[in-house]
């Protein structure tokens, strides 16, 4: 059982164009909980400094070189067990079973990040988590080509439809770092199957939520984020770090007359356990449908068709900065507005 106003210390992240990495923000969140929640434990795959999953004030699991002539693990002496943060080491593999380990024991949230495109390594650990509803927190950072120099190594593109395709994983990808902290609070109460945040290497503009619907919309998968001052023509779905190219678009159609409603979807799976009232709602049958999310459309023509465009890197990336891999693979307000007119 969490404890009395375990999300009391929850940053609120202040409007701001130039925004933050979801990463980053992320971070900042876990400290806050981690403040509150005495048993929230984890680590990385030897990647703290990057996906920023480090408990400031947790101290180190394991630690310190024992003594001479001492035994590790002995009284009085040998490794320290007191620490929060699990230097797991490059294995994720070993990582996620660790994980799995804890959250079998109970009393413990432990939690294990790497980069997206390393959570193929993670996959038999998924597939046990699911399948025993266990209680455990993945972090995944660095989430799509915006990765940029490394390459496509490093630049997941179909990542999230291999997550999303094991059953009983929860997956978020939260648009900005509002709709991250409500993707903590999601992860945190999620008691009977494994949740998996995904985030951005690059700042994301933290959205104008007096102008815009609450994160709090997160909750039920996807929600309407902005509407056209009338009927909408046109219905933009979008995730995580293509949420804000959504909403240009929206403001680039209404200058030539186009009504555009952009919905923000970080999750499928909470947006299908909806009743269909609602989902109907926020994505009506009769009104066609954009999808944008820098990865492989497989998938995503459940909820555009009929008659919809599914926007994605159905290839592999390119080494190349970011901004210029997104403006090569027409992830741009202005290319996709045209696309759509």
């Amino acid at each position: 059982q969490l404890p009395e106003d375990w999300d009391k210390e929850i940053p609120r992240f202040l409007p701001d164009e130039k925004g933050i990495a979801t990463r980053v923000a992320g971070g900042r969140v876990l400290n806050a909980l981690s403040r509150r929640i005495p048993n929230l434990i984890g680590g990385s795959a030897d990647l703290n400094p990057s996906t920023k999953a480090l408990l400031e004030q947790g101290g180190d699991f394991q630690f310190p070189e024992p003594p001479e002539r001492q035994i590790q693990g002995t009284t009085g002496g040998g490794f320290g067990y007191g620490g929060l943060n699990i230097p797991f080491g490059v294995r994720e593999h070993a990582m996620g079973g660790i994980i799995n380990g804890m959250a079998y024991h109970g009393g413990l949230i432990p939690f294990g990040s790497t980069f997206l495109v390393f959570s193929d390594y993670l996959r038999p650990s998924f597939r046990l988590a699911a399948l025993s509803g266990l209680h455990v927190i993945y972090v995944f950072t660095h989430d799509s080509v915006a990765v940029g120099e490394d390459g496509p190594t490093h630049q997941p593109v179909e990542h999230l439809a291999a997550l999303r395709a094991i059953p009983g994983l929860l997956v978020l990808r939260p648009a900005d770092a509002n709709e991250t902290a409500e993707a903590w609070k999601v992860a945190v109460n999620e008691k009977n199957r494994p949740v998996a945040i995904i985030l951005s290497r690059q700042s994301l503009p933290v959205l104008d939520r007096e102008k815009l619907a609450d994160a709090s919309g997160l909750n039920r998968g996807a929600y309407i984020l902005a509407e056209p001052s009338s009927e909408p023509d046109i219905i933009f779905i979008a995730t995580g770090s293509e949420v804000h190219i959504a909403l240009k678009i929206k403001d680039m159609l209404s200058h030539w007359g186009i009504n555009a409603r952009v919905v923000s979807m970080p999750s499928w799976e909470l947006f299908d356990e909806q009743h269909e009232e609602y989902r109907k709602k926020v994505l009506p049958e009769d009104i066609p449908k954009v999808s944008i999310e820098a990865g492989r459309t497989f998938g995503w023509h459940r909820y555009v068709c009929p008659g919809g465009i599914a926007i994605g890197i159905d290839h592999f990336g390119a080494s190349a900065p970011g901004d210029e891999l997104l403006v090569e693979f027409g992830f741009t307000a202005e290319e996709i507005a045209l696309k759509t007119r």
